[in-house]
């Protein structure tokens, strides 16, 4: 059996210095080892609970549509589109449930199908958080149950050549939407070979 490999962070203690119940915000004494010396420092790390995205597509004989909503960021203070995500702040949830019901309350789409493509972490230089993602298909139309932060955001159908001009040009800026897709297309490309 092989040696486990030694880490190049070890973590000598770790204190949390804020709470909200979106999010926890720890500082990790932490000590690398670099060129054989050992050397202390401080890792800052946001913990979020598991979230989703979704990619809810519609194939029809007039081509292939994608559905977007679009709302304020305060952080960039800027409005943008993107897939819908999002957590429901408890550890310990199934991700399909948390897909189907994010999907229904920013959109109010319902997916007959729902197919888990993989996860990928947000943002892991700083935060410590998974996002599963789906592709949705099957779409109906239902209402929606948006939370209140939630006020300005609006829905909207576009091509997926439209959607993939978005990504150039500016009106989609958010890496986990650009991800997805990206997940997405090689998921395609392979699932179609194996056709």
């Amino acid at each position: 059996m092989a040696a486990k490999a030694e880490k190049p962070i070890r973590k000598i203690s770790s204190r949390e210095v804020y709470r909200n119940p979106w999010c926890s915000v720890r500082e990790d004494t932490i000590e690398r080892t670099i060129h054989q010396q050992a050397q202390r420092g401080i890792y800052g790390v946001m913990d979020k609970d598991p979230a989703c995205i979704v990619i809810p597509l519609e194939q029809t004989n007039e081509g292939d549509f994608i559905w977007l909503v679009r709302q304020y960021r305060y952080t960039v203070d800027g409005t943008y589109y993107e897939l819908p995500q999002g957590g429901w702040e408890v550890a310990d949830v199934r991700p399909d449930e948390l897909a189907r019901g994010e999907l229904a309350e920013e959109t109010g789409l319902r997916a007959e199908r729902m197919t888990a493509l993989g996860n990928l972490w947000i943002a892991y230089g700083a935060m410590r958080q998974i996002h599963h993602v789906f592709l949705a298909e099957g779409l109906t139309q239902g209402e929606t149950a948006r939370d209140p932060e939630e006020h300005d955001m609006t829905v909207h159908r576009v091509a997926v050549s439209e959607f993939e001009a978005m990504m150039l040009d500016g009106r989609v800026m958010d890496n986990c939407t650009v991800a997805a897709w990206g997940l997405y297309r090689v998921w395609s490309d392979r699932s179609s070979a194996l056709r």
